[in-house]
């Protein structure tokens, strides 16, 4: 649906790049893309190594794109809409923001226009077309251009649609800061199995693996992760004692504290 569409990139930082690549390989045409990137040596590579248009300004993004795609960092998403207010969007053009905690209703008032928009909440497996986006569109969103929206995430990963906006704060706690967390887990299973006397080598590939394994076992079992779990607990057996360990220690409720505190602060940062 895309491919016909002339995109456009408000920054091309690595979650722009992970996208305007992802679009490349899935059929978008290079030359239907375009980037504004105030950094100018980072423009011209990008167009020089993909084959994208660099534009000059952020308002010739606006004005000659069918999607815009916000992909700045959020405390400086006002500068980069309010330096763009006056500019004449395409009839059917719409924004896509890639943005964390600015909401909507926030960015059409900096902009100064109620032009259709589609919030999204990606993650950073993107970069390895392996990531997970959660998506809000504003009432004034077209069933076609939700459409064109979720071709674009489809992209690098996979996508899901929520129908609350204040539900993106909370796929960002699971699934856009969530890479942390799994990141987090792999390094201390690396750390316990250097202390069993498994090499570097050894304790980070076995690591590594295994989250792999289990997460394409889950993803490709009809099965639920608490019947996997089941399935791999021996009752008496090893499993089984590491797994008393986290009840014990109330790893579960630990995971569950973690992400409401993110929720609560993507909320807070979302108000400021």
């Amino acid at each position: 649906m895309t491919t016909n569409m002339q995109t456009g990139f408000i920054g091309a930082g690595n979650m722009a790049q992970a996208i305007i690549g992802g679009l490349i390989r899935t059929g978008t045409p290079a030359e239907k893309i375009s980037i504004f990137e105030p950094n100018t040596e980072l423009a011209d590579k990008l167009a020089s190594s993909l084959g994208v248009r660099a534009e000059s300004t952020n308002t010739a993004i606006f004005e000659n794109c069918d999607v815009i795609v916000l992909a700045v960092k959020p405390q400086i998403m006002k500068v980069a809409l309010e330096s763009a207010k006056g500019a004449r969007l395409k009839k059917d053009a719409f924004i896509v923001s890639v943005a964390a905690g600015v909401p909507i209703s926030l960015m059409q008032d900096w902009l100064g226009n109620n032009h259709p928009m589609v919030r999204v909440m990606p993650n950073t497996p993107a970069l390895v077309g392996a990531g997970v986006s959660g998506l809000f569109a504003s009432k004034q969103a077209s069933v076609e251009q939700k459409q064109a929206a979720e071709s674009i995430l489809r992209a690098v990963g996979s996508v899901i649609w929520v129908d609350r906006e204040d539900l993106i704060d909370s796929v960002t706690a699971v699934s856009g800061s969530g890479p942390a967390y799994f990141f987090y887990f792999i390094e201390a299973l690396q750390h316990a199995a250097l202390q069993e006397g498994l090499s570097l080598e050894h304790a980070r590939l076995l690591s590594l693996e295994t989250a792999f394994g289990a997460a394409k076992l889950a993803l490709e079992s009809s099965a639920e992760a608490s019947t996997l779990r089941e399935r791999v607990t021996s009752p008496g057996g090893t499993t089984a004692a590491a797994l008393e360990v986290f009840e014990k220690q109330g790893v579960s409720d630990s995971i569950a504290r973690a992400v409401s505190a993110a929720a609560t602060r993507a909320r807070e940062l979302g108000k400021r």
